[in-house]
Order: structure tokens, then sequence, then C-alpha cells
């Protein structure tokens, strides 16, 4: 039989974790404790997912017939800043494998440094950058020497969690798809060395394409060799067998769905032709990792974005199309997978998790507003410049900043002062909201390639520019670049000087929250004490409502424009009318039975009422 169709492996082995068990790659299988197992992972990232729904998410991959759960680690999100290294609620990395070894699972963990991921900056901090100088995803000092602070901050988490410690890791992923990227072997023995010198002692795995320039360049020889593909198994197995030539194969990103941008359309996979492919790796005795098996959400401004020529910011949800959906319930794609894991997992639970719900179906009224100009006092400090500075200069790695300066184009010559003006910027990085003395002239956008709108003719005063960051390339060249406006800014050709910039401290929003809430107080003698009309943005609107426990939400954002959510304090992420996607899930762990709190970010305008609607609308599809 040759290498490149190898038999049907072993069966599911249990693989609930013990004290002084061992993992290995063996001459043909996967070994535990010196027995053949084949990985049946999902991904999982812990990071997209509240942790008060971790344990749930993790029992439904055991109920599918999975027995490992595979999540990357997103640098950035544990270091926001260069002086910081969180591991605590939504980012317990080891309340999370806990969790993974409470349901008798194992973990596959991947913490890049670099994940792509469909995550902002594929995850690596913004900070890493604001040298200039800084060469990343390569042998470069100042890189190595900030990965190696990361990793060294994750050994206490990781390291007395391998299986050898009796914990549930079993495999640690070495960068990923670098073959991709780079070709850069000495990087890639350093990484290996830096994972080995914190005290991992399991079994590094590489994962690229089934090419052979990017086996080539993504891997060492020391290092297992994994693939990436969706489709035609057989075909992708014989290159990796050609790359691999011993040992288990197994593609360690088997795509079932895929990812949707703004103003693009839902994506979604075949149930029956995925559920094939499936069975026709598995037939060929190879392992998997379903990616995903559970996507979750992008929440906050965390979602990442492409740019091959267009710029596409990648939307909120990330449900993925995947078996189990954005709510955590079972899809058809659930079923079709459980049936054919069945057949390769004959310890499959009994146990099958029920079918969602419809969900609470309501409508609240805005009661409040806010216009942004009335609430920059609350939402940080103005920032001095004689030239225009990056949001990244300023040390604000995400959302928006408010640019502003005086212009006053009367004093040119009586023929210039009779044309309308012209503001030009040398880039805008993603989005920006001209204004002139509270009024909204229009919109420069990065994907219609935007640099310049015309003026009013004799425009004078305060010139604001609100710059959304949409998200920060995680794939390609364009990764760690800064964001906000790139100058010059040149109004008729002359270079405007003197700015003032608010970073917009939206972390925290309990002081906008505060003052919402006392105007609603205030104004409760009127008619339901609702908006008069609808919101115009840019403004803060407020709602407050009540829910009975344990049901999550859908907020439905068709009749509102662009803009981003919080509940209770919780940042659901970014909405936009020009879809795919018209709900954001509220997780159920995130309400409570009285007094919820909604505060909306409204760039342009929006009806002035809040809706919950019984299920998810995540776009029109292809089909």
């Amino acid at each position: 039989m040759s290498e490149s169709t190898p038999a049907a492996g072993p069966e599911a082995a249990s693989v609930t974790a013990t004290p002084a068990s061992r993992f290995a790659i063996g001459a043909e299988q996967f070994e535990l404790d010196g027995e053949p197992v084949r990985i049946l992972s999902g991904a999982l990232h812990y990071f997209r997912v509240h942790p008060d729904l971790w344990r749930d998410r993790i029992r439904k991959a055991r109920e599918m017939g999975l027995n490992t759960i595979e999540t990357y680690v997103a640098w950035n999100a544990h270091a926001p800043h260069e002086d910081e290294f969180d591991l605590s609620g939504g980012l317990d990395l080891g309340r999370f494998l806990d969790d993974v070894a409470a349901e008798g699972m194992h973990a596959i963990v991947r913490p890049g440094p670099y994940i792509c991921a469909e995550w902002d900056n594929g995850g690596l901090p913004s900070w890493l950058f604001t040298s200039g100088t800084v060469g990343v995803r390569r042998d470069e000092p100042q890189y190595l020497a900030a990965v190696q602070r990361y990793l060294e901050q994750l050994a206490p988490v990781l390291v007395p969690r391998q299986i050898d410690n009796g914990g549930p890791i079993i495999l640690v992923q070495i960068e990923n798809e670098y073959g991709a990227y780079g070709s850069d072997p000495v990087y890639l023995e350093k990484l290996v060395a830096m994972n080995r010198g914190i005290g991992l002692t399991v079994p590094f795995t590489t994962v690229d394409q089934p090419t052979d320039e990017m086996l080539a360049n993504g891997s060492l020889p020391s290092l297992h060799k994994t693939g990436s593909f969706g489709s035609r198994s057989a075909e992708r197995l014989a290159t990796l067998r050609e790359h691999q030539p011993t040992g288990p194969l197994m593609c360690s990103e088997f795509w079932d769905g895929w990812f949707d941008f703004w103003g693009a359309h839902h994506h979604t996979t075949s149930t029956a032709q995925s559920a094939a492919d499936l069975d026709e790796l598995l037939a060929l005795g190879a392992s998997v990792n379903i990616y995903m098996f559970h996507g979750g959400t992008n929440f906050g401004f965390t979602n990442g974005a492409n740019d091959k020529g267009v710029y596409q910011p990648i939307v909120t949800s990330y449900d993925y199309d995947a078996p189990l959906d954005e709510a955590g319930f079972p899809t058809s794609k659930y079923w079709a997978f459980r049936e054919v894991l069945a057949k390769y997992n004959p310890s499959i639970p009994d146990a099958r998790p029920s079918a969602a719900p419809s969900a609470p179906a309501f409508r609240v009224p805005l009661t409040a507003s806010l216009p942004l100009d009335a609430a920059t006092n609350l939402l940080g400090e103005w920032v001095t410049s004689d030239e225009l500075p990056t949001m990244d200069a300023l040390g604000l790695f995400r959302g928006f900043a408010l640019y502003r300066t005086e212009i006053d184009t009367t004093v040119s010559s009586a023929s210039a002062s009779a044309l309308p003006p012209v503001l030009e910027l040398g880039e805008v990085r993603d989005r920006a909201i001209v204004r002139l003395n509270g009024v909204t002239l229009g919109v420069l956008a990065r994907d219609h390639h935007d640099r310049r709108i015309a003026l009013p003719a004799g425009a004078r005063g305060t010139l604001d520019i609100l710059v959304e960051d949409q998200g920060r390339v995680d794939y390609g060249p364009r990764i760690g670049e800064p964001k906000g406006l790139i100058g010059p800014a040149c109004l008729n050709g002359e270079p405007l000087h003197r700015w003032t910039v608010l970073p917009l401290a939206l972390d925290d929003l309990s002081a906008v929250t505060d003052a919402l809430a006392a105007t609603t107080a205030s104004v409760a003698a009127s008619v339901a004490g609702a908006l008069a009309g609808p919101l115009a943005g840019p403004a803060f609107g407020y709602a407050s409502f009540d829910v009975d426990p344990g049901a999550d939400l859908y907020l439905d954002t068709r009749d509102w424009g662009k803009g981003a959510v919080w509940v209770n304090g919780f940042n659901l992420g970014r909405y936009w009318s020009r879809g795919p996607q018209h709900t954001l899930i509220v997780p159920a762990p995130v309400l409570r039975p009285t007094g919820n709190t909604l505060v909306v970010l409204e760039l342009h305008a929006a009806a002035p009422t809040a809706s919950f609607v019984a299920s998810p609308d995540l776009g029109h599809t292809d089909f």
C-alpha cells in the first residue's frame, strides 16, 4: 500500500488525561501511552466565546464525537499594551484548558505568535510595530525578544497543563501557515528553542496548505507537518505525505465554512459535501481538527481584515457556518458530522444537545441621546500635535479617534476663495467622517480609496474628522500598519498643522452610560421617556430593559446605520446597515433580570428603538 493512501487508522481512544500520560508521534500513528490514537479535534477559540459558556461548547464537541479541542492564543488580546499581560475573565486560558480537561478532552494549543484567525492584526500586538524597525515573523532581535517575553508569560499556564503533567495539552503548534508568508528556518528553529526553553515537552507541529512550496518553507525536518484544507482530501494528503514521509497524517485545519466581509454575502458551505469530505479524510486514516467546530463572535473591535488591493473588514459574527452556530446550538452540519464521526469513534456519547429555541422578541425605545461632541470630556484626554499623528503614535490600537483643527479659507486670494476648497489626506485607515462646525460633509472610506473631499466655498471654523479603525489586516504584508489618518493633510495643497486629537476611550463606557441614564431620569415625565425622533449621529443612544434570565438575545440592527453597541458595559461589536450581518448576539451571561443598559454609538442615523428578534440574521447567501 502506497504512503499516499494510508489504511484506515485506529478507532478514537479514550482521551481522559491521567498523571504521567505520554503523548507521542509514532512511526505511523499518534500514540497515547504507547497505544495508537486518532485525534478528532474541533477548533474553539476561548477569546471568541463568553467564559461562562466555554464548558457548554466543549461538552457539545464531545457529544458530536470529538476527543480534542484546539485553540489559538491571541497575543494581542492578552497584551493590549507592552506593559500588560491579562489572563483574567474571558482571557483566562488556564480556566479554559481546565474546562477542556474536565470534559475528558485533550487540547491542542497554537500560541503563534502569529495566528491569522481573521483576528485583528493576526494576533500580533500593535505596540510591537511602533518602533518602526521591528521585523516580524523572522529572525529579528526586537521581535524575538518580545516573543520570548510572551512565551514566558504563557509558561505558567501551559507547562503544568501538558499531558506529561496530567493536563490536557497533547500538541503545540509552531507559528502558523508560515510557508504562505516566508522562508526563514533560523527563525523557526529559534521559535522551537524558545518553546522548549519555557518547559514545553509535548510534540510540536506546523501547519501549511498542501503545496510543495508552502510545505517546504513552512516547517523544519524536526517538526511534524500537518495540512490545512477543506476538500480533495486524498489528493492533499498525498502531497502532505510526500513532505511528511513517516508518522500520522493530519489535517489540522479542515475548513468546513468561511468568514464574512462587510458589504459581501454570508458564506455557507454544503453540509452534504463537507460531511463527505470529512468522511473521505478519516477513511484514509488521518487525524483531523475541524476549523471551526464553533466560531463564536468578534466581540468589541477585535475583527481582522484583508487587503489584497481592496480593504475588506471582517464582520462581528464569526459563525463560520460551523457545526455549532454562533449561539452554541447544533446545525445540520453538526448532525451530519456526528454521523460521520460515529464511524470512527465507537465511544461517542448518547447525549445530544438540544436544538436552538426562539429567543425573546421585544422592542424598547431609546430614551436618551448624547451627541459625541457633548461627550468628549467623558472619553479621554485631547492630545496636541503640530503634525498629523496616527492612532498608534497616540497609544490607541483599536476603535476611534477624533481629529480636530481650525481652518479659514477666506484668507486666500479672491479667486481661490470663490472655489470650493479641497481637503486631501495621504491615506485614511479606515473610515473617516468629515464635519465642519458640527455639520457632516461626507465620508472618506479606505475600501473606496478615498483621500479627498470638497469643503464648502469660504469654509472656516472647526474641522472634525472622526476616524474608525475597522480592523487591522490579519494576513500578508500589510500586517502591523498604523491606523488613523496618514499624513500629510493639506487644504488646497497647503499643509494643515496644529491638530488636537482625542483617542476615544471606549473600553470603559461607565461615565457615558451614567450621563445617559441621568438624562433618561430627568425626562422620565415625558411621553414614555422616548426620543422624539431618530438618533442623529455621531451620538450615543441609551435604552434599558428587563429580560428573563438564561437566554441569549439577538439585537436587530437593520434600522440603524453604523456603529457599535454595549450591553451592561460589554461591547457586542460593530454593526453596519450594508450587511450582510443584521443581528448582534447578546450572550446570556451578560444579561441580568432587571435594569439592563444598552448604549449605542451611532455614526450616522438610527431608528429610536432597540429591537430584539427571535433568531439571528447573518445575511443573504450565494444560494
